[in-house]
């Protein structure tokens, strides 16, 4: 239910605010022509009234409307008047009204109705370009959205139960759509900031919480392929017609507040970074995710520790890209994730080293890994992921994978490496019921005694274990070039053994 309206909002506003810049010429009836079919195309309803006065065609009495899936309700958007009027340059400019209404009603239980208020400020739109390859340009001061109204039951629900804002400002998008066996779409966009103030409260009990943040330096640029006629209700169909999408939203700082009471309890965050971006991609062969912030820093304070924590980094980041169609043949896949310059506060520090015994140094955790996999099921088709749920087995298997950085550095010392595995999935049995790997890894440890000595002062490691911990360093690497560093380049053959240094060691 939630995912098909904010589907239905997302398309409104793409009708209505889309950004898409200059061919040969189009007139007022292919503007309203395409915007016609994208909107019907996609499952909505469009009514209003035509009527044509020399080089403008006005549309009065708007309404694009749509009905929730599983009849569990519906939404619709509507405009007093929306003009095209040609300029006489092959350009035409679109007049849109400064307030638009977004209705809804869903009945999933109770019958939840209401509306949202978008408004714009002095928006400016001209299209340009021929019928099949129009480009949009959009611009508007600032764009307002909120929460106008919302019932249950028929009953009002006060705004301090529930309210949200969201206001962009200096907003320029430009949009190119090409049409022929479907639409294929690159954008633009930019926007000066992006803030938003958002609360609930539980009428019944003191639970309560309110978000509010702000984006600066706001950029977007993505392309995207919608078939001409599409069933959004069946994902799976709509990437086999060749729906598509990949997309980057960057940002040059932000920062967030968030307050939340439930069940006698409270929590405060407070949030910021200098910068950072997210891309989301999609096909119907693939699905990548990535993320990234600068710099980013909280500060925290619940009632179970009524003292402040603040935790800083350097960089924080994620990404994965990943197949999720079956196939026979072996597909490509990465994985990544970044904690660069960890730094804790004090007080956590003070709880597992009152005595300040361990360094203090920004902690890393860097992991970058690619790979091959074959999947035996698409991962994205609801009756095999129900099947896989059943039977416990698994979507497919990884046949290679390759450590192309490895650091994890804490507390004065450091792992490094890199390294290379196939994996043989027929030979479960040589190490355990995973299966047996075959290749080398590179590996340097920086501290590594140092930190014994320190874990016996503290007493966390006696004496008796941190000879053992030695030995095994021993056997497994060679003295680096530098005092209490070491090196190590680990081998698995073909036949299961394990070398350490060129010494056999399984």
């Amino acid at each position: 239910m939630s995912y098909s309206f904010m589907r239905g909002c997302s398309v409104a506003l793409l009708g209505v605010f889309a950004a898409r810049g200059a061919l040969a010429g189009v007139t007022a009836e292919d503007v309203w022509s395409e915007w016609r079919d994208y909107l019907t195309g996609i499952g909505y309803e469009v009514s209003g009234t035509e009527t044509m006065s020399g080089g403008t065609l006005t549309v009065s009495d708007l309404v694009l409307s749509m009905t929730v899936p599983d009849d569990a309700g519906e939404m619709s958007l509507t405009a007093p008047k929306v003009a095209f009027s040609e300029n006489g340059d092959g350009t035409v400019s679109v007049i849109l009204p400064e307030s638009l209404p977004v209705r809804f009603r869903v009945t999933d239980g109770e019958e939840v109705t209401g509306e949202i208020s978008i408004s714009q400020s002095r928006p400016e739109m001209v299209v340009s370009g021929d019928p099949g390859d129009m480009t949009y340009s959009y611009a508007t001061a600032k764009m307002d959205m909120s929460l106008a109204s919302l019932s249950v039951d028929g009953a009002p629900v006060p705004e301090d139960v529930m309210r949200f804002d969201i206001s962009i400002a200096d907003v320029k998008t430009e949009s190119r759509v090409l049409i022929g066996k479907a639409r294929t779409y690159s954008q633009t966009m930019s926007a000066g900031s992006v803030s938003y103030d958002m609360a609930f409260r539980d009428p019944q009990s003191e639970d309560a919480g309110s978000f509010r943040g702000n984006l600066k330096g706001v950029t977007f640029e993505g392309t995207g392929k919608l078939p001409l006629t599409m069933d959004s209700d069946d994902f799976q169909a709509l990437l086999g017609a060749g729906f598509g999408f990949d997309g980057t939203f960057s940002y040059a700082e932000s920062s967030s507040e968030v307050a939340a009471r439930g069940d006698g309890e409270e929590f405060s965050y407070a949030g910021s970074s200098k910068g950072g971006s997210l891309r989301v991609a999609m096909d119907a062969g693939r699905a990548a995710y990535e993320m990234s912030q600068k710099a980013p820093s909280v500060n925290m304070l619940s009632s179970e520790f009524p003292v402040p924590i603040t935790i800083s980094l350097a960089e924080l980041g994620f990404s994965l890209d990943m197949p999720v169609v079956k196939s026979e043949a072996e597909q490509p896949f990465s994985f990544g994730v970044t904690l660069a310059e960890l730094i804790l506060p004090d007080v956590l520090w003070g709880i597992f080293d009152p005595g300040g015994t361990l360094p203090r140094d920004p902690a890393s955790l860097i992991v970058d890994i690619a790979g091959k996999v074959q999947l035996f099921q698409d991962l994205l088709d609801p009756e095999a992921a129900m099947m896989m749920e059943k039977t416990g087995t698994p979507p497919g298997q990884v046949t290679a994978v390759s450590i192309r950085r490895l650091l994890v550095s804490a507390v004065g010392a450091k792992l490094s490496g890199t390294g290379d595995f196939t994996l043989d999935n027929s030979d479960l049995k040589s190490f355990g019921g995973m299966p047996r790997p075959a290749g080398a890894a590179k590996l340097r440890v920086e501290g590594a005694n140092a930190l014994i000595d320190r874990l016996i002062q503290m007493g966390i490691v006696s004496d008796e274990d941190a000879m053992g911990a030695r030995m095994m360093l021993g056997m497994l690497t060679v003295p680096g070039e530098a005092p209490d560093t070491m090196n190590s380049t680990i081998e698995i053959n073909e036949q299961g053994q394990i070398f350490a240094n060129g010494q056999r060691i399984k």
